[in-house]
Parts: structure tokens; C-alpha cells; sequence
């Protein structure tokens, strides 16, 4: 069966995927809006808003949605991103409609209630302590910064402690209202799902609700820059990026592919490079995130202080060898790992939930399987090198390091090296 895509008169939309033989529902709400979104005064808000969703609504304690939820079997979570957040539950069949009002209760009524706040906030300050005393975590963070700065889709998701300290439940209600509006939301459903009965029913949930303002999105600009901190650490951690096409870019899958060949697996330029023949690190590897309108190629290895000079200096010669001489036994080996990966993902009603949010967020349209596989497969080892070979020049590059790094190069050495 095909996947459908429905408007109501709204704006909300319901994308669903009945898929033959499931045994289970993944559903969800997905709404467009994230860390990108927030003003800085509100930076974390997002995130903070996420912790509260299964705090208690005007009819349910949190202890009540917990159990309602778990009683059938089921389970309930959510995710904030820099583009939008996620609300999902994976259900059995008989307990869509159970899911599905969780969802909209979670979503149109919630409470905020003071106390629940407290404790929220606690707990999100707990999570940045715990980010910021795990290099391989904060250090991703300093380099959205670095790419970013400035712009509120390099700004941390979690947000600085001290806006955490100060959010209060007019905050929350207010990022609410401005925000999570019904055109700017997307149910999502796969697996074991009776397409008309889910449709009626997120129409008698959601019909009535009022749509937001359009999402103000002001565009990605990568600007590159570096964040160093030297400290006494058992590695040095580094971690690079360059910009990478977004979802809607006609490069988008080059740049997949191409990431995927430099140091995607355990076969890939980087890792046999830096790891099998030299040693210098355990673990290293490139990948290639998105969000509509731009991404990033990020590249990350862990090694000793006194190997990191050599490390970097060897990275940046293994992006501008791949622009020259990526083979096309390597794009191909890339290429099935990248359509491996996907289809095989596809086993999961989640996944597919999640990619049919994703395509109805970017296009407000369901793209094919078919058209998706076209694409990677059309991409070939020149289209793959031309890309890489667009990351050589000047001025596109950005650089976060953490722990005995003062032996690393500057940006200015790292980019003149990869412009040589």
C-alpha cells in the first residue's frame, strides 16, 4: 500500500503508511518547531518543552499518562531538534485512538504546573551538567556554535543554564501559543493503521484547532570558526565542519554519498587511513546532518595530545585526496551502505513514521521510495569529488577541540593545508 498525505481545512496534516503484516502502530505528532525557532531570550525553551509534555495535562497527572500509556503495553516519548520537535508513541492496533488522544491532550491541554516545572528544571540543568562533563558531547555543541555564530541554529538545543534557571510557565505558554499551531503540525502514522478510521479520528481531535503565524526562519548562514579549550583530559577530541547541502538542495545526496565514502564504515578513507594503518585513534568517523534549508559535514576522532597535530593534519589530506581520487567502487560501496541503511530501516513502523514527518515538513509532499533510491544511485564518483573538492577552498571550515590540544593547528593552518 502507499503512503497518503491529508490536509485539513486547518492546515493540520496527517501522513499515513499502512504497512502489510505490521503487528504494531507507530504514530506520532511532529511539529515545526525547534531550537531554530527560539529568540535568544529563549534559547532552550524548546527543549524545556519537550521535558513537559508528559508532566500533566488539565484532565491528567503525569502519573496518569505514564500509566495509561504502559497499561496497554505501549510506550510514549519525544525529541527536540533544531527544525522541529517530536511527539510519538508505538502502540498495538486496538489502541490507536488511546495514543492519539495521549497526544492531543499532551499537545492542546497542557498544564504546567508549577511544581512539575521545578522539577523539570532540575533535571534539564542535571542533563546540560552531564553534556558539558562528556567531551564527545559538548564538543559538538561548540562546533554548531563555531559553523553558526550568532544565529539561533547554532545555538545549543539544551540552552545556557542560566536561561534554564529563569523560564516560567508564561514562557512556556507563550512559545506555545506562538508556535504549535495546527498548520504547523504533522501526524504521522505506520504500521497497522486503518487509514480512514485514523483520519476521522485526528479530525475530531484536531479539526477545531486554530492555526500559528508561519515559521519564521531566518536562513543558515555558515560563517566557520574555531572554539579551543586546553585541558587535561585523557584525549583530545576534535571535530570539523564544513557546509553541507540541505534536504532541498540538489546536492544533497552527493554530499550523502560522498560523506559516507570518506568515513561513513569501518572501509571508508578516514577510518582505515587514521585508525588501521597509522593508529592514532579508536574512534573516528565523518557524517553528513541536514535541515531543509542547509547542513553540515561533520568529521570527529578521538586521540592523545601528542597525536592530535598529526591527526588533523592528516584528515584534512584525506578529504583533499578523496576530491581527486574517490574510486567508483568506493561511491558504489557507499552507495549500498547509504540504500542498505535505509530500506533496512524501514522495517521499523517508527522509521517509517519519522520519514514521512520529515518529507511532509520539507516538501508537503510524500517522495516515493522508488525516487529516493533513483537519486543515491545516481549519484557517481565524480559528482562525489566535485562536492568534495568544493570543501578545499577558503574560508569553509569550522573547528571544535576539547582536552590536551594545544599542539592542534589553528583553523588558518587546517584551512591552508586543505586548500594546498
Amino acid at each position: 500500500m502507499t503512503a497518503e498525505l491529508h490536509r485539513l481545512p486547518n492546515g493540520f496534516r496527517i501522513a499515513v503508511e499502512p504497512v502489510p503484516g505490521a503487528t504494531s502502530t507507530a504514530l506520532g505528532i511532529w511539529v515545526t518547531a525547534g531550537g531554530r525557532h527560539e529568540a535568544d531570550h529563549e534559547t532552550g525553551i524548546a527543549h524545556f518543552l519537550e521535558h513537559m509534555a508528559f508532566k500533566g495535562t488539565a484532565t491528567r497527572s503525569a502519573r496518569d499518562i505514564a500509566e495509561t500509556i504502559e497499561d496497554v503495553g505501549g510506550y510514549l516519548n519525544a525529541w527536540t531538534a533544531r527544525d522541529m520537535t517530536a511527539y510519538y508513541a508505538r502502540v498495538l492496533p486496538d489502541d490507536v485512538d488511546l495514543a492519539m488522544a495521549l497526544l492531543a491532550d499532551i499537545l492542546r491541554a497542557p498544564a504546567f504546573d508549577a511544581d512539575e516545572i521545578e522539577i523539570e528544571r532540575g533535571v534539564i540543568l542535571q542533563e546540560i551538567g552531564q553534556v558539558a562533563d562528556t567531551p564527545d558531547d559538548i564538543i559538538f555543541d561548540w562546533l554548531q556554535e563555531a559553523a553558526y555564530p550568532g544565529q539561533a541554529i547554532g545555538r545549543s538545543l539544551l540552552g545556557p543554564a542560566e536561561r534554564v534557571r529563569g523560564f516560567t510557565r508564561a514562557d512556556l505558554t507563550r512559545f506555545t501559543a506562538s508556535q504549535y499551531g495546527a498548520n504547523r503540525m504533522i501526524l504521522a502514522a505506520a504500521g497497522a493503521v486503518d487509514v480512514d478510521a485514523l483520519l476521522a479520528r485526528a479530525t475530531a481531535l484536531f479539526g477545531d484547532m486554530a492555526p500559528a503565524a508561519a515559521a519564521c526562519t531566518l536562513p543558515a548562514r555558515f560563517a566557520g570558526g574555531e572554539r579551543r579549550c586546553d585541558r587535561a583530559l585523557e584525549q583530545a577530541h576534535i571535530a570539523l565542519a564544513f557546509p553541507a547541502p540541505g534536504y532541498r538542495d540538489a546536492d544533497f545526496f552527493a554530499a550523502q554519498v560522498a560523506t559516507v565514502a570518506l568515513g561513513g564504515g569501518m572501509s571508508s578513507r578516514l577510518f582505515q587511513e587514521l585508525r588501521e594503518v597509522r593508529g592514532l585513534c579508536y574512534s573516528v568517523f565523518a557524517q553528513a546532518g541536514a535541515c531543509d534549508d542547509s547542513g553540515l559535514m561533520t568529521l570527529y576522532a578521538g586521540t592523545g595530545g601528542e597525536t592530535v597535530a598529526g591527526l588533523a593534519t592528516l584528515a584534512a589530506d584525506e578529504i583533499r585526496r578523496a576530491a581527486d581520487d574517490l574510486s567508483e567502487a568506493e561511491i558504489a560501496r557507499a552507495r549500498a551502505q547509504i540504500k542498505a541503511g535505509l530500506l533496512m530501516g524501514l522495517e521499523s513502523p517508527s522509521t517509517r513514521a519519522d520519514r514521512l514527518a520529515r518529507m511532509a515538513a520539507t516538501w508537503d509532499r510524500l517522495i516515493p521510495l522508488d525516487d529516493t533510491v533513483a537519486a543515491i544511485e545516481a549519484v557517481d564518483a565524480a559528482a562525489a569529488r566535485a562536492w568534495l573538492g568544493g570543501l578545499c577552498g577558503p574560508g569553509g571550515l569550522a573547528m571544535a577541540l576539547y582536552g590536551p590540544v594545544a599542539g592542534a593547528p589553528d583553523l588558518a593552518a587546517l584551512s591552508a593545508r586543505l586548500a594546498a
